[in-house]
């Protein structure tokens, strides 16, 4: 490609990012236009009290390829960065799963035969499904002729796993998973993340936390990336209007208004719909836009797209107390509590006494106020660990839009756009995976090859 096209990138996200490095790497020199103070979009770094949060919990998998590849590539160091180790699902008191040191996918039938909390029928279920689900390569079309997907409810009924097993094992990978409950989640995506994560390496099933924030992580350096390879990162400069124009796109910013030859919009769905939308209402599309005839979705088909896709919130409640709390283990659940998934950020980052409770997806809990949801956290805690029965301080970040719900056969928009060298990158579009780090990164990657 011609070094010397200008390429714009709206969003600052991983998807974004992931893009942006993966153009500098070729020595093209990008334009990142990112909104906020900070980048990283819905997986940032946050000041409170001194203290550097996340605004939510991330899990990596050893199977995060393209994800921990580029961490590498912009200077990370994967050993250094993050606390690792084999696969565990543990709720507290109720169920275990620990992956041994074997073989995959030997180690995963070992983990179910030896877990704790069910019974062993239970366990010889759950083995029998995982090995079904592996002679039919985690394809639901070849596990039952014509079935293209289902909800992960419907595919634990068809297939004999009882009400315990699904709501120790199924449910709480299924919730982290998708964030999406499992009467409405999409049982492929799920058998695709099973796939990649339980049935290839056992490496690849490896739970990665990260000592840094998540800004600090990846999209940070991949900023300082960028611009070692002359690009340009702008902060706090929002794209307001994106417009077809003869050979290019202008956009318009707090910075004034600049044209560019290609363009990836990495931004949230939401405000992708937003500027595709007035793209489509500015006279100049009709005059200067430049189609793919060939391509089936038109833009009023992905502008449509993006106004459907359903939501899902996700509330990290973060509570200091003194350095000498700690819980049993980095991560574990609890089993039909408020809070899902507990994170002792003493043992992953060094920040004694700081835990983080997950609120995956929809629920009760959307009722209670932040004073209420916090406290209702910290009696749990009080109780099951003996903590203080109030923290020293506490934050609560709702993110009322942190996901796309993944839906059972829900409709995502393709990375192309029907409007040439026009591309749209995030989590939400097209592919294998949920709202994951890894599927929005995967998303940038495949912009950038396109463009490349």
């Amino acid at each position: 490609m011609n070094q010397n096209q200008k390429i714009a990138i709206i969003g600052g996200g991983y998807a974004g990012m992931a893009a942006a490095a993966t153009l500098a790497q070729r020595g093209i020199a990008v334009t990142v236009f990112e909104s906020a103070k900070q980048l990283g979009g819905r997986a940032r770094g946050v000041n409170y009290q001194d203290t550097e949060l996340d605004n939510g919990q991330h899990l990596l998998l050893g199977c995060y390829r393209e994800t921990l590849r580029l961490i590498e590539l912009v200077g990370g160091n994967i050993e250094q960065d993050f606390v690792r180790f084999p696969l565990q699902l543990e709720l507290h008191g109720q169920f275990s799963l620990k992956a041994p040191n074997l073989p995959a996918p030997l180690h995963l039938l070992v983990a179910f035969v030896q877990a704790q909390g069910l019974s062993w029928a239970d366990r010889l279920k759950a083995a029998g499904f995982m090995l079904r689900l592996q002679l039919a390569k985690f394809r639901l079309d070849r596990l039952q002729r014509g079935m293209t997907d289902c909800t992960v409810a419907e595919l634990m009924v068809r297939y004999g796993q009882t009400g315990e097993l699904t709501l120790k094992l199924w449910e709480p990978l299924c919730i982290a998973a998708l964030n999406t409950p499992i009467a409405q989640a999409s049982a492929q995506v799920m058998l695709n993340v099973l796939r990649d994560s339980l049935n290839q390496t056992r490496a690849d099933s490896d739970m990665l936390l990260p000592h840094l924030n998540f800004t600090a992580l990846f999209p940070q350096r991949a900023a300082q990336y960028v611009e070692a390879q002359g690009g340009k990162v702008h902060l706090a400069c929002g794209v307001e209007t994106l417009r077809c124009v003869e050979n290019g796109f202008e956009l318009t910013t707090p910075q004034g208004i600049e044209t560019f030859d290609k363009v990836i919009c990495a931004t949230s769905p939401t405000a992708a719909e937003r500027l595709l939308r007035g793209m489509v209402g500015a006279n100049s599309f009709a005059q200067h836009a430049v189609r793919i005839n060939s391509y089936p979705q038109d833009m009023d088909s992905t502008i449509a797209i993006l106004a459907a896709l359903p939501q899902q919130p996700i509330y990290t409640v973060y509570l200091q107390y003194p350095a000498d709390c700690r819980l049993p283990t980095p991560m574990l659940g609890l089993h039909q509590c408020t809070s899902q998934w507990l994170f002792d950020k003493g043992q992953i980052a060094g920040q004694h006494g700081l835990i983080a409770s997950v609120i995956s997806a929809e629920g009760l809990h959307q009722d209670l106020t932040q004073d209420q949801l916090a406290q209702a956290v910290a009696a749990e805690l009080q109780q099951k660990f003996a903590f203080p029965d109030a923290p020293v301080w506490y934050k609560v970040i709702a993110e009322k839009r942190a996901t796309f719900s993944c839906n059972a056969y829900l409709v995502r928009p393709d990375q192309r756009t029907s409007v040439l060298n026009l591309w749209l990158a995030g989590d939400y579009t097209a592919g294998d995976y949920p709202a994951t780090l890894e599927g929005a990164v995967m998303s940038g990657v495949k912009c950038a090859a396109e463009i490349l």
